[in-house]
């Protein structure tokens, strides 16, 4: 081999290992602006992320519609008013008991917070020392008297967002209507913007499989909660806890979100317990039911139905959700897990992403391989 051969070689594979180098910079300034532009345009990137994750999902049922001669337009309306009915009518059944709760929100929690006070006498010794205390000071020094301001009440805080809970809801339902209406117009582009054969075809598998695995989860996960929401609320109404229907419901809501959405069932279930029963622990027993239904369903039914392909790492699901959350609130926690189903589908198509699928998939779960002989749809 000549040497000059050996000097270009040696130098062509130094001038890639620079560009490798130099490449992990850039890519870790895009994530950190990426996650400020998430962040400081969260009121636009929300409904728009929602409506498009809603899209994929309900896409295979439009392109079945579409072959029985029904038009997207048609369909996206009917899935956009159905959405609509539900949402419309799960706030009308819910308003009365959920406004009742808010409304008395802080003597729920004084008598919840009066009850277990009685458990540990040592605790309330030293409030009432405290209290004894401050009473002392306040009256041995001539010191004018501090004024409070009241802040807001729930009621108030929830009445100043209303509006701009309604402006997100309208814009992701108009823009879910648009993107489901213009059909597969969105995957031409896709098509007609990539250059060669082979790089089409790949963007055409990644959307349909996208599509098929958030479709998949979407729906089954809303089966299973439907299901938990119903035998929580019968569990509810059988303890003789109040309103078991508000129960049911914040437990089908609640199980959108992983991990949290189960604490925050669990909680709610004891606060409310600890003023409708007379001892702590019916109140507990009532929090132990939401915890025993949930568990059943986490460790049992779900990783059942789900299959391994949806399967993800336990660990990166927390910090996803806890990511979203802190980036975009609820809204965050519930497109968490829909995010990363999506990169780990994507990823199993491209061969350098792969090690990144793997990352996020569970233990015993195996990415698929990519199905390059899938037939493309016209």
């Amino acid at each position: 081999m000549p040497d000059g051969y050996k000097v270009d070689t040696d130098f062509a594979e130094e001038r890639a290992a620079r560009r490798s180098t130099a490449t992990w910079p850039m890519i870790g300034l895009f994530l950190i602006a990426m996650v400020g532009v998430f962040i400081y345009a969260k009121a636009l990137l929300m409904p728009v992320m929602f409506a498009f994750l809603l899209a994929l999902t309900f896409s295979p049922i439009r392109r079945v519609l579409e072959r029985l001669h029904i038009p997207s337009g048609i369909t996206a309306l009917l899935i956009v008013v159905g959405l609509l009915a539900g949402l419309v009518g799960l706030v009308a059944g819910l308003s009365a008991p959920v406004s009742s709760y808010i409304a008395n929100a802080p003597e729920i929690l004084e008598q919840a917070e009066s009850k277990l006070r009685d458990v540990s006498d040592t605790v309330s010794q030293v409030a009432e020392a405290g209290d004894s205390i401050e009473l002392l000071s306040k009256e041995g020094t001539d010191s004018p008297q501090e004024v409070v301001v009241a802040e807001p009440g729930v009621v108030e805080k929830i009445a100043a967002i209303a509006p701009f809970i309604l402006a997100q809801t309208v814009l992701t339902l108009v823009l879910l209507f648009f993107i489901l209406a213009s059909g597969d117009m969105f995957y031409e582009k896709i098509v007609h913007s990539i250059g060669r054969f082979r790089d089409k075809r790949r963007a055409v598998q990644i959307i349909y499989d996208i599509e098929a695995k958030l479709s998949r989860y979407f729906f089954t996960i809303t089966v299973i909660n439907a299901g938990l929401g119903v035998a929580i609320g019968l569990a509810m109404w059988s303890i003789g806890m109040p309103n078991p229907l508000l129960f049911g419901v914040a437990a089908f809501v609640f199980n959108f979100i992983p991990y949290l959405g189960a604490l925050a069932g669990i909680a709610l279930c004891t606060v409310i317990g600890l003023i409708t029963f007379d001892t702590i622990g019916q109140a507990a027993f009532a929090g132990f039911l939401f915890f025993a239904l949930t568990s059943l369903e986490g460790q049992f039914v779900t990783p059942y139905a789900v299959g391994r392909s949806l399967k993800l790492n336990t660990v990166v699901v927390f910090l996803a959700v806890a990511f979203w959350g802190w980036a975009w609130s609820v809204i965050g926690m519930i497109v968490a897990m829909p995010i990363l189903i999506a990169v780990r589908a994507f990823s199993e198509h491209i061969p350098k992403l792969r090690g990144l699928g793997d990352f996020l998939s569970a233990r015993h779960a195996e990415l698929e391989p990519p199905r390059s002989e899938k037939p493309i749809e016209a």
